[in-house]
């Protein structure tokens, strides 16, 4: 009788490697999530390529419990190449947020605000400075048609007055902003700089009406924001067209968020108060490695030390530039440089995250000012040396464990930023040594708006919905489906992901068995519900059974599809990698679908079953197919349907789990509910969200580190927000030089 090892060195070794390395033949290596007896069934079927029938029955199950635990399970892979918390650099996300917090700690905290919208102040007169405040109030947004009327009709003359407007505007993702402005008379606004507009259309002339221009802004921060208004007796100059002056007077404030259409800036995104302005690095970066499926900091390229470099040059100008206000160091001060030397330690020590000794001091700041002809030179010299310190680029530069690293872990892996004061002053006070004492701390850290945007950028990556272009459908089978509706629908996705994860229970199996949307008006029409044409986005209950959570949104179903037509395979893929956990291989060569014209009497999942047929095909579309075919309810642009082609729809499907077990499903609810409870489910949600946080392998955290973030998600309820602060107190108190 031969042993495993002797099957497998007779039979698969030529192909797959002495050490299931792979080959020329099979480049990639034997891995996979496979069970013993899956391997086994699927080594009987088909292995050797070239004489199946000369591996089945006992062999075929010797050999496959010997290349499962020799290179084919995780736990063989891990055993073979360990992993380790590798020394990080500073990603380009994290990069900006730490510049831009490190300079915003020396502007004041932001005052705490609890109501939404902007601050509103009515004068009489059309210039801000002659007239008499008669209105002080908080809108909701800047959507206003006063027609050839005013405000107020009683305190306010129709042919002349005008409008402030002041808060703050939180960007919700990171990305190029356009803000337009539309009105028919004067009007000037400030973003995120106090001092020059942003637009200034306060002298006008001609009919344009439209004014917009593009700001850079980082995801979950709050900008400040100001907005004036004038309407004059003149009205707008229309010489082309030789009509009387405009009486009439309308204003509104939009944005076009990135790839997303034109819509007013919502309640939610803004703030009565303004808050300090933000420094935003402009230098541009080569993109972070994302191979994996999260960013990391693992490679230094020619073109990131440069990209630091001019940052740093960019940093240095932008601090001199504004250093009296920074420091607080009047200009004509009598002891203006010993105050400038105590601002340059305080710049080193909140950008090396840690208090800087008198040997890094005398490096840092005395010998920059002693070499320098003046002040403003010195604080330059200081931050370039600064900000090209290794210190300050890498996180994990000694890979210790002592507060000031735990802070850093913290705060780097839910805000991808630098510790603020309470973290430090914890750290300094040794209380962020024991695992109590990091949760504290994280807990106090989630309800924060980075936080907040960095958990919607992890699902709308574990979602596969990062990174998608603007959608768009065949125009003659869907004519109601345009830019405002895909633009609606991804909204309709962020409030939907929002309600899930910030509510009381934050429950992940909501995020996959709730039976709501969230729909305007718009929406509506398309989706079903009983709203106004014009109504708000609001939580909308459809019909019982219909949809299951993130899996038959319609925004996913349409990303998940073609223009014409839904995609089972896609959906299927989706399902398999981001939900499940699965590992797929990519298809050995690409292909195009078959055309509905080719096949015009066949339903979608007809056409993917015959062109998935073949048994090369089959390794993977066995699993995929299936999965995919649940959601063939839901047409390309995610509605719901019971016919195709005339046809009653088959959602059914199946899927088999890594142990074997096989289970069957009648439609997109079945699954939704079985995936919910699936160990499955819930074991590739904690993987990749640590991961996305942490950025290192979970693995390098030991052995146990899994399934004990396993329980505890089990044990709270699924509580995603109760995950993050365990995956804090899991991480923080391990470093580089701690490493299991």
């Amino acid at each position: 009788v031969r042993t495993g090892e002797q099957i497998y060195r007779a039979l698969c070794a030529s192909c797959h490697g002495a050490r299931g390395e792979g080959s020329a033949d099979h480049e990639l290596p034997l891995a996979g999530d496979r069970s013993v007896a899956q391997l086994a069934r699927f080594i009987e079927k088909r292995m050797p390529e070239d004489a199946p029938q000369k591996c089945v029955g006992p062999e075929a199950e010797r050999v496959a419990a010997y290349i499962y635990d020799t290179f084919y399970s995780p736990i063989a892979q891990a055993r073979n190449q360990p992993a380790r918390i590798e020394l990080a650099r500073l990603t380009v996300r994290q990069y900006r947020s730490a510049v831009s917090d490190l300079i915003g700690s020396f502007r004041g905290a932001a005052p705490r605000q609890d109501r939404r919208g902007l601050r509103g102040e009515y004068f009489k007169a059309r210039r801000l400075r002659d007239g008499e405040r008669v209105l002080d109030r908080v809108d909701p947004e800047v959507r206003f048609d006063f027609g050839a009327s005013s405000p107020d009709p009683e305190k306010f003359d129709a042919e002349q007055f005008s409008i402030r407007w002041s808060g703050s505007v939180l960007a919700p993702e990171t990305g190029d902003y356009d803000f337009i402005v539309r009105t028919e008379h004067a009007a000037r606004l400030w973003v995120n700089d106090t001092k020059q507009p942003l637009l200034d259309a306060w002298v006008k002339s001609g009919a344009e009406t439209e004014h917009r221009a593009t700001l850079f802004l980082l995801g979950g921060r709050a900008y400040p924001l100001r907005l004036e208004f004038s309407k004059a007796k003149q009205g707008v100059d229309d010489s082309k067209t030789n009509k009387a002056p405009a009486l009439k007077a309308s204003i509104t404030l939009e944005w076009k968020l990135p790839r997303r259409a034109c819509g007013v800036i919502p309640q939610r995104n803004l703030l009565p108060k303004q808050v300090p302005e933000a420094f935003i690095v402009a230098t541009a970066f080569p993109p972070d490695d994302r191979s994996i499926g999260y960013e990391r900091g693992t490679s230094v390229s020619k073109s990131w030390d440069e990209a630091t470099t001019e940052a740093a040059i960019e940093v240095a100008g932008y601090v001199a530039g504004n250093l009296r206000e920074l420091s607080g160091v009047p200009d004509d001060a009598a002891d203006r440089d010993p105050r400038l030397r105590d601002f340059c330690r305080r710049f080193a020590e909140r950008a090396l995250r840690r208090p800087v000794s008198d040997d890094e001091r005398r490096v840092f700041v005395d010998r920059q000012f002693d070499a320098a002809h003046d002040p403003e030179t010195a604080v330059k010299r200081v931050v370039l040396l600064v900000l090209k310190s290794p210190r300050f680029l890498y996180r994990e530069i000694d890979g210790g464990v002592d507060g000031y690293d735990v802070a850093s872990r913290i705060s780097f892996g839910l805000w991808d930023s630098l510790p603020d004061p309470p973290l430090l002053e914890a750290a300094a006070a040794g209380q962020l040594a024991t695992r109590e004492q990091v949760m504290r701390q994280a807990e106090r850290m989630v309800p924060d708006p980075r936080t907040r945007s960095k958990l919607r950028e992890f699902l709308l990556q574990w979602l596969k919905v990062d990174q998608v272009p603007e959608l768009s459908k065949d125009p003659e089978q869907f004519p109601e489906f345009d830019e405002r509706i895909a633009c609606d629908l991804r909204t309709s996705l962020d409030l939907f992901l929002e309600d899930v994860v910030w509510s009381d229970r934050s429950d992940f199996r909501q995020l996959l068995l709730a039976d709501f949307l969230y729909l305007n008006g718009r929406l509506a029409q398309l989706y079903g519900g009983d709203l106004a044409a014009d109504a708000p986005f609001q939580k909308v209950s459809l019909e019982a059974g219909e949809r299951a959570g993130v899996l038959t949104h319609p925004y996913l179903m349409a990303t998940f599809a073609y223009t014409q037509t839904s995609s089972p395979i896609h959906r299927g893929v989706f399902i398999a990698r981001s939900i499940l956990g699965r590992m797929l291989r990519p298809p050995p060569e690409a292909f195009a679908p078959l055309p509905p014209d080719l096949h015009p009497d066949l339903t979608t999942r007809e056409r993917v079953a015959l062109q998935t047929s073949p048994d090369a095909c089959l390794k993977c579309h066995g699993m995929i197919n299936p999965l995919g075919f649940t959601l063939e309810h839901f047409d390309a642009v995610g509605r719901y349907r019971d016919a195709e082609q005339g046809r009653t729809i088959d959602a059914a499907g199946d899927y088999q789990d890594r142990t074997g077990k096989s289970v069957s499903f009648g439609g997109a609810r079945d699954l939704a509910t079985y995936l919910a409870g699936s160990a499955e489910t819930h074991a590739a949600f904690v993987e990749q969200l640590f991961q996305y946080l942490v950025q290192q392998p979970i693995r390098a955290y030991g052995a146990e580190q899994m399934p004990a973030l396993e329980r505890s998600f089990a044990e709270h309820d699924f509580s995603i927000r109760q995950l993050v602060v365990e995956m804090m107190a899991a991480s923080a108190l391990t470093g580089r030089s701690k490493q299991p």
